[in-house]
């Protein structure tokens, strides 16, 4: 898979990062409770030795991906200092390679798009390995976890009902059933392989018609909520799939590509304990997981550190 099979998600998120919305990220630090946290993400700070800095991306699944981190280091007794809400991969990456991070949430194959836009992702463990030979040499993934945040085809809960799709249901399953179905997704889905060609091409799956709408935001939410179509792209750990009931199609043949949850971090700043750690985590999030904490967080507005927490308690990890 080239770089045109990565979602639209790591298109919408990590975009470069202008000087106003670096700034306007900091300023929301001061609404985040996680304890220890940098006022000023982008600031050359000097930390204690031997203390492990978590950073995150500047979106709310990021935030609560590096609290578990940190908290799961913390409880092997790491000293762990947080830097939130720092902006797009282009920073990000930056900075951990220049030794202001130690430890970064990460999605496998979305990095590798960034390193290597040609190169093909055949497994998981495919894309770590191809990441680790573009990676700066100071840089490494740990164990990617089942957990993935990517495009998939959804349905709403009155088409699931109306032709009995279950979350154990695949895209092929809707091969008889598509030529009476609206889809709906960004404008690129009509026309890219990770959209309507593939889906006909590798499904053989052909739509009464498409509606373009945005990419997995609140157009296509709404409309599919709403049935003014009946399947969607929406992102795998959306919130809005635990709202509203809808049911994501398992996708057999990896027309969507990977984006595993994967731990970045520095060679030289984490001790065993922390690899194994974070090993740890990966080895116990998987999808429906991240999107129960996501819900959490995003829907009920519970703080992402006191989340974090109570889900290593409940995983035997703190």
């Amino acid at each position: 898979m080239t770089s045109t099979a990565q979602s639209s998600r790591s298109t919408t998120r990590y975009t470069g990062a202008t000087a106003v919305s670096l700034a306007a990220a900091a300023a929301l630090l001061a609404g985040c409770s996680s304890g220890d946290t940098s006022d000023n993400p982008l600031a050359e700070e000097k930390t204690e030795a031997g203390t492990v800095v978590v950073g995150s991306n500047n979106f709310a699944e990021s935030t609560l991906l590096a609290d578990i981190y940190g908290e799961a280091l913390r409880a092997k007794g790491i000293k762990v200092t947080y830097k939130h809400n720092i902006g797009s991969r282009e920073t990000t990456y930056g900075l951990m390679k220049n030794g202001s991070l130690t430890v970064l949430p990460e999605y496998n194959g979305s990095l590798l798009a960034y390193l290597d836009p040609e190169a093909e992702q055949e497994s998981p463990r495919a894309v770590n390995e191809a990441v680790e030979e573009k990676l700066d040499k100071e840089l490494t993934l740990l164990e990617p976890s089942p957990a993935e945040d990517k495009d998939s085809v959804s349905v709403n809960a009155e088409t699931a009902k109306k032709y009995g799709l279950t979350t154990s249901s695949t895209l092929a399953d809707l091969k008889d059933v598509a030529p009476e179905l609206v889809i709906g997704g960004s404008p690129e889905f009509q026309t890219r392989r990770q959209g309507l060609k593939g889906l006909e091409s590798v499904y053989g799956l052909k739509f009464k018609s498409f509606k373009a709408l945005d990419a997995g935001g609140p157009l296509t939410q709404a409309a599919l909520a709403g049935n003014t179509v009946q399947a969607a792209d929406i992102f795998t750990t959306d919130p809005t799939i635990v709202k509203e009931k809808f049911v994501v199609l398992k996708d057999p043949e990896n027309l969507f590509g990977f984006a595993n949850v994967t731990p970045l971090v520095r060679k030289d700043g984490l001790p065993q304990e922390g690899v194994d750690a974070l090993n740890a985590v990966s080895a116990k999030l998987d999808t429906e997981t991240l999107l129960e904490l996501d819900a959490q967080v995003q829907l009920e507005k519970k703080d992402p550190l006191d989340v974090a927490r109570a889900w290593l308690e409940a995983a035997g990890l703190s």
